[in-house]
């Protein structure tokens, strides 16, 4: 199969590094660091965490270059599967795509968007008995589709107009993606300039000896210390999600052999420089322990800044702080819609999935089938759970996948060794396995801890297995378009 031909590469490299950076600063660095706080309950683990996380998603992104560079197809991760392990395994993934990971990411990414216009403009919502109203998942525990239904409702809607403004175009969407990309950098740099320049920070708030205690759990030791750097990483991993997705469009990227290689490196260093520095600027301004206790800390660390110099101002700068949320979540939900699209359609081209879905529009030059049903599905998973609920099974399924990737280094090294390699992962073969085995470890650790959770009453669902029962529905599928494959052959 070769899609070159139905896709216009029209991207070059600032838009390509936009998509990565764009693809993946969203929700996360609002959203988890208030968790992560609470988790760990110390300063320095809390950025160690986010080090770490950094790190081994690069890792993994240099590993991920050196097979995005030997296959340059629009479809991505999905054709570098089929390359490596063959026709089922590289459905499994699409499948996991699909149905879990990516339309659920966009949901999440998307909800953030909606509840950041909650905080200025409350949307309505139900009666409390209709939003308390459950659905019960033998094995898996029990979802709350109507919770928050006014933020689902506008949720929904931000979906479906993103997915229209990806129907008229790559270029189109991609101007967008850069214009929001451009603006949440900024935003987030403004967060720090004024942390430092405007807010009466302490840097004593760096460390738990030096920092009050008061109102703060104890740091974690032993076993509950390991279970909280897996669940602080798992939402680190979540705000660093999505460096893979440029991947998805590489049949529209000018030369990407060299392109997608580059806008990796670049758009993951200034990713963890962002994250470094804003989380810096969020511990300069709140200790530990008013992080743990902040709803979004973004909102309270530029409230605290302002009302030191007037009061009057901090209203203005909540405001300010939300339409920054705004900008972030759209842009990045814009950019996962655009691109994660891509891999249906190489699905379909291949008979592996709705035949109709492997299609162009005869415009716009735009997987449209197959982002309208993306579209719709996503929509669908908004009013399955919450936002943990989403990111949590979502970060444990792609880390699966994120480990087979890696381990496919080796695999083409030996079944296609002169192959070529504009690009050659550095510190083969150790950076390549480190990736591997930490992953293995946070998926086994992960499902063991979130088992362990439900049974003791800490949470009302376990989230790895939701994911991997989405997962598993896709065996079934696979069944049927195998059919209609040797079906169209007879």
């Amino acid at each position: 199969m070769n899609t070159k031909k139905d896709f216009m590469p029209t991207l070059g490299l600032i838009t390509t590094v936009s998509i990565v950076v764009g693809g993946v600063i969203g929700s996360g660095i609002f959203k988890k660091p208030a968790v992560m706080a609470l988790q760990l309950g110390s300063p320095e683990w809390l950025l160690f965490i986010w080090v770490l996380a950094g790190v081994l998603t690069l890792f993994g992104a240099l590993t991920n270059a050196e097979i995005a560079s030997m296959i340059p197809e629009t479809g991505g991760q999905y054709e570098f599967f089929r390359t490596m392990y063959g026709e089922f395994m590289a459905y499994l993934y699409g499948w996991s795509m699909f149905s879990v990971v990516q339309t659920a990411s966009i949901a999440s990414i998307t909800y953030i968007f909606a509840d950041s216009v909650h905080s200025l403009i409350p949307l309505p919502r139900l009666s409390a008995e209709m939003e308390a109203w459950s659905v019960y998942l033998p094995f898996i525990g029990s979802i709350f589709p109507l919770k928050d239904f006014g933020i689902k409702i506008l949720t929904v809607a931000a979906i479906l107009i993103l997915t229209y403004v990806n129907h008229r175009g790559v270029t189109f969407g991609g101007t967008v993606q850069v214009m929001f990309t451009a603006l949440k950098i900024l935003a987030l740099l403004f967060i720090v300039a004024m942390a430092f320049l405007l807010g009466t920070g302490n840097i004593s708030h760096f460390s738990l000896d030096m920092t009050s205690t008061q109102g703060i759990s104890a740091v974690p030791t032993d076993w509950a210390l390991v279970s909280a750097l897996v669940m602080a990483l798992s939402g680190a991993f979540w705000a660093y999600d999505g460096w893979n997705n440029i991947t998805f469009i590489a049949g529209e990227v000018k030369e990407p052999s060299r392109t997608i290689p580059r806008g990796l490196f670049i758009g993951m260093f200034i990713i963890i420089a962002v994250y470094l520095l804003i989380n810096i600027a969020y511990l300069y301004i709140l200790p530990v322990n008013a992080m743990a206790g902040s709803s979004l800390v973004a909102v309270d660390v530029v409230r605290s800044i302002f009302s030191s110099i007037d009061p009057g101002l901090a209203s203005l700068a909540t405001g300010f702080i939300a339409i920054a949320i705004m900008i972030s979540t759209f842009g990045a939900s814009n950019g996962t819609i655009l691109v994660s699209s891509r891999i249906y359609y190489a699905m379909a081209k291949q008979g592996l999935f709705f035949r109709s879905i492997g299609t162009v529009h005869p415009i716009f030059k735009t997987p449209s089938k197959a982002l309208i049903i993306q579209g719709i599905w996503s929509s669908i998973l908004v009013f399955s759970g919450t936002f943990d609920t989403l990111t949590d099974m979502l970060i444990f399924v792609s880390w699966i996948f994120y480990a087979m990737g890696a381990i496919g280094v080796f695999v083409l090294r030996k079944k296609m060794p002169d192959h070529p390699r504009p690009y050659r992962v550095w510190g083969y073969p150790f950076i390549p396995a480190i990736f591997v085995i930490f992953a293995i470890g946070f998926v086994g650790y992960t499902l063991y801890n979130d088992i362990a959770m439900y049974m003791n009453g800490s949470t009302p669902i376990i989230n790895s297995v939701f994911g991997l029962a989405f997962v598993a529905l896709g065996i079934p599928f696979y069944l049927y378009f195998r059919r209609q494959q040797i079906t169209s052959f007879e």
